[in-house]
């Protein structure tokens, strides 16, 4: 494991120790480098008015945005137990507005291997911003 990634992973995990899941009590983190260097971190948030909540991913992307960052360069999710916990279905859409197909999404349990896919194989065919351009 890279410098980096140890960071990213690091950063995933100390806010998924943040996330609000009473409900589901499957704590996710997610940490991004975005392009502009910086490491972005978020957490999911439950809500009693399901689905209401946030996933991990998107709470991560808002963070990037609101610290200036545009694009996603590297994503890793974290969540409990061995197996990779993978963004679902609507985060990787969300993922795909800000990545471009070759970024690397790095999915951990806690205890396990970690799972390194593109956004490319874990979303293929996808609908994304360029097909809306002109």
């Amino acid at each position: 494991m890279t410098d980096q990634d140890a960071a990213l992973f690091a950063a995933a995990e100390a806010v998924r120790k943040n996330a609000y899941a009473p409900y589901s009590n499957f704590q996710v983190g997610a940490a991004i480098l975005a392009d502009d260097g910086k490491i972005y971190a978020g957490c999911n948030v439950e809500n009693a008015a399901y689905p209401v909540g946030n996933c991990a991913e998107p709470s991560a992307i808002a963070a990037m945005l609101a610290g200036g960052g545009k694009r996603i360069r590297r994503i890793y999710v974290t969540g409990p137990g061995t197996m990779p916990v993978t963004p679902c279905g609507g985060c990787r859409q969300r993922i795909r507005e800000f990545a471009d197909l070759d970024v690397e999404v790095i999915s951990h349990g806690v205890d396990g291997q970690p799972l390194v896919q593109t956004l490319g194989q874990l979303l293929p065919h996808s609908f994304g911003p360029e097909f809306l351009n002109k």
